[in-house]
């Protein structure tokens, strides 16, 4: 990979060349969101809201599936999702700091169980991983294009 990207640097840059200045609040929308998430003061600890996503996905995005127990879980990663906006974290500091690193990990992984579960619950029809007990046939004919 390195390789491949020095020669890619040669073929688009010109030795010597400048760049142009970066816009004068560079960066300030990354820090001004790990602060939000730093300074969190709402109820929801991010233990319980991780715990809460995971029982979720556990129950009710398993390898097998049927339509009431997808769609109970799209309600309900729903709920999960929500209450990322209550979040409250008690570790202020920038040091060993795994409270703000489990939050930030969490605020990625909620929507990617959100879009699971959301897209588990469309596709009626069992493939693979996605086991549906309730349509247990494939649909290539829909799916396969």
């Amino acid at each position: 990979f390195g390789r491949a990207c020095a020669n890619r640097v040669a073929e688009t840059s010109t030795p010597g060349e400048t760049l142009a200045d970066l816009p004068a609040k560079a960066g300030e929308n990354a820090i001004e969101a790990l602060d939000k998430i730093r300074y969190a003061d709402g109820d929801v600890s991010t233990a319980e809201l991780r715990d809460e996503m995971q029982a979720v996905m556990q129950d009710h995005a398993a390898v097998y599936r049927t339509q009431d127990v997808l769609a109970e879980g799209v309600v309900k990663i729903d709920a999960a999702v929500a209450k990322f906006k209550n979040l409250k974290t008690t570790d202020r500091s920038m040091i060993w700091n795994t409270d703000l690193i489990e939050s930030l990990e969490l605020r990625n992984l909620l929507p990617s169980a959100a879009a699971t579960m959301h897209a588990a619950e469309a596709r009626k029809e069992s493939r693979g991983a996605h086991a549906r007990e309730d349509t247990p046939d494939r649909l290539d004919d829909e799916w396969m294009m």
